[in-house]
């Protein structure tokens, strides 16, 4: 799960954070949405399920998997896209060293605003999500699961959606306060409707793993500090 989970993650913030796309819709029209919101909504999925099953604590340490591996990945696309070309060579070959060069930054060229966006609003918006399941568990009584899968889905992406856009993007080339607002609240829809649409699978694997691992925690007397990593 936590192999997955950083997976889902890595690849919605690496490829498709800087695309911008649309879709026609009856009655709306160009309904505007950022690629990466596709598939980024499954790691709210993933991390559901492990704070439904395992509990916050345990969760609490898959976010900063997470995390860490973000500021890996941001590390590993800066030093690649900094690495000076080979200067010896015909004028056709270096002309295309040069092609490639841009065409590898335009792909994974972070600029630090996007880095640090992308950084802050997984973090908060996780540990808002996680925090939101596993006290709704407790007022719950365990029922109802699909109640705490999407209301901590509504708070947390509220959390990512409000940091992520206005800090990456806000006065940035090509983004007017109009497109910035249309594709935060575009995106944070389908982000919500992700996890609406996957609830059938959430209830699934989340059986799947309780009665396969005979797990089902409840964080009664959990410390919901964030910076702590005891179990």
């Amino acid at each position: 799960m936590m192999a997955a989970f950083v997976a889902v993650l890595l690849c919605s913030n690496l490829i498709g954070v800087h695309k911008v796309s649309f879709v026609n819709l009856p009655f709306y029209g160009e309904y505007i949405f950022g690629a990466g919101v596709l598939f980024f909504p499954i790691s709210y999925l993933f991390g559901d399920i492990l704070t439904e099953v395992y509990g916050y604590a345990r969760s609490r340490k898959v976010i900063w998997a997470g995390f860490g591996a973000l500021i890996f990945a941001s590390a590993m696309a800066f030093v690649v896209t900094s690495l000076p070309l080979p200067e010896n060579g015909s004028p056709e070959t270096l002309r295309g060293n040069v092609e490639k060069q841009n065409a590898i930054a335009m792909i994974f060229g972070q600029t630090p605003r996007i880095v640090l966006a992308s950084l802050i609003a997984f973090w908060v918006g996780e540990f808002v999500n996680s925090f939101v399941l596993a006290k709704l568990k407790i007022w719950t009584e365990g029922k109802f699961l699909w109640v705490r899968t999407i209301s901590s889905t509504v708070f947390g992406e509220i959390a990512d959606s409000l940091l992520f856009y206005p800090i990456a993007f806000y006065g940035a080339p090509g983004w007017t306060n109009e497109l910035l607002i249309s594709v935060m609240i575009g995106n944070y829809f389908i982000k919500v409707l992700w996890e609406i649409v996957a609830t059938p699978f959430t209830y699934l694997i989340v059986g799947f793993l309780k009665k396969a691992e005979n797990e089902d925690y409840y964080d009664k007397d959990t410390d919901f500090n964030p910076f702590s990593l005891e179990t």
